[in-house]
């Protein structure tokens, strides 16, 4: 087992390896006193893994009780909050309980919003199913639902007490939900570390015994960016690479192209905006779209430039009438760039040749 310690406001470990599943009660256990927690699933997840959790936790002392809503980034919204919160409080649940979230980045985010407002603040646990949510959204502190408006624009900062990420659970899952994770993890190697990135030029990481190091390195970036900007205000806001344009394409699609295929995409266009900017070099352009392309991930999207823009108007990063967007100078190397909203478009033209 690999552990990588987050320096937030708060500390917390974030434990990396095979078998951790049926070691969660004690993992739990060395973080808080035994206790009642609620383990928030949904109805993929939940016949997969939640029997072996709850024995896990039992076994430990904890008294458990599961919900399970329905799985998809369709539920990851206030109605299905507001039937989490109601649960816990049918259940008994007091401030000296927990929760402890157990799927995707949908789970993760509704589990740790809920804990954020349940009772104005208890702990919680998370135990990543999916790639992506085992590189990204399980760790940093940051939760949220959607709303009609756009994706994540309701949530609290809450540090988890842990994360357990069983690299066993990432064998179930599908190939288009392994790459979503994908995408992520190279998004953090064109971010900060061209060796990371290299794992992903030859594509087909799943049977090469590469996820441990690549889940163990992608923590470590982003508990570093979390560490020196927990509430994102400033070098935080470089892990949104591809995000201002992805969350338009998921938002234009109403969530029928997934995230992370959403994201590869962005990560393209931008791209190939900054060669046209004489920012990024055309090789490191090439690299970055045949890795995507390797690992069965798009490099550009249907969508006109002007709906594009139109959707990222609601983008949480937008701050009046300017965005901040995150523009690639080379593999490994990123920077910053704040830009008027009505020279969006503009940019999103050059990567993509409208």
């Amino acid at each position: 087992m690999k552990t990588v310690r987050i320096n937030a406001g708060r500390a917390y470990d974030v434990h990396i390896g095979a078998g951790l599943t049926d070691r969660a009660g004690k993992i739990a256990a060395g973080v808080m006193k035994p206790c009642r927690i609620a383990v928030i699933t949904d109805t993929t997840v939940g016949p997969l893994y939640l029997e072996r959790v709850k024995q896990s936790l039992e076994g430990a002392g904890f008294s458990v009780c599961p919900y399970a809503f329905p799985a998809g980034e369709q539920s990851k919204n206030m109605a299905t909050l507001s039937d989490i919160l109601e649960f816990l409080a049918e259940s008994g649940i007091t401030r000296s309980d927990a929760l402890f979230a157990l799927g995707g980045g949908v789970s993760g985010d509704i589990t740790g919003f809920a804990a954020g407002v349940f009772l104005r603040g208890i702990k919680f646990i998370q135990m990543p199913t999916t790639l992506l949510a085992a590189v990204d959204s399980s760790v940093g502190g940051k939760t949220a639902v959607d709303l009609k408006a756009g994706k994540n624009l309701a949530g609290v900062f809450l540090q988890p007490e842990a994360v357990i990420c069983d690299t066993d659970t990432l064998k179930t899952l599908p190939p288009e939900t392994l790459s979503d994770g994908i995408a992520e993890a190279i998004k953090t190697g064109v971010l900060f570390d061209e060796e990371l990135f290299s794992k992903f030029e030859g594509g087909d990481i799943s049977e090469s015994g590469k996820l441990p190091f690549i889940i163990e390195r992608c923590v470590t970036h982003k508990g570093r960016v979390v560490e020196a900007d927990e509430f994102d205000r400033g070098e935080r806001q470089l892990l949104n690479l591809g995000h201002t344009i992805g969350h338009a394409i998921e938002k234009i699609s109403d969530y029928g192209i997934s995230h992370g295929h959403a994201v590869a995409a962005g990560m393209g266009i931008i791209a190939r905006a900054s060669q046209n900017m004489g920012i990024m070099d055309r090789g490191d352009v090439t690299r970055l779209e045949s890795a995507l392309s390797a690992n069965g991930l798009p490099i550009d999207t249907k969508y006109a430039p002007s709906e594009l823009a139109r959707a990222a108007l609601s983008d949480k990063k937008r701050k009046g009438s300017e965005i901040t967007l995150v523009i690639p100078e080379r593999i490994g190397r990123c920077r910053l760039m704040k830009i008027n909203i009505d020279a969006l478009q503009s940019i999103i033209e050059k990567g993509t040749g409208a």
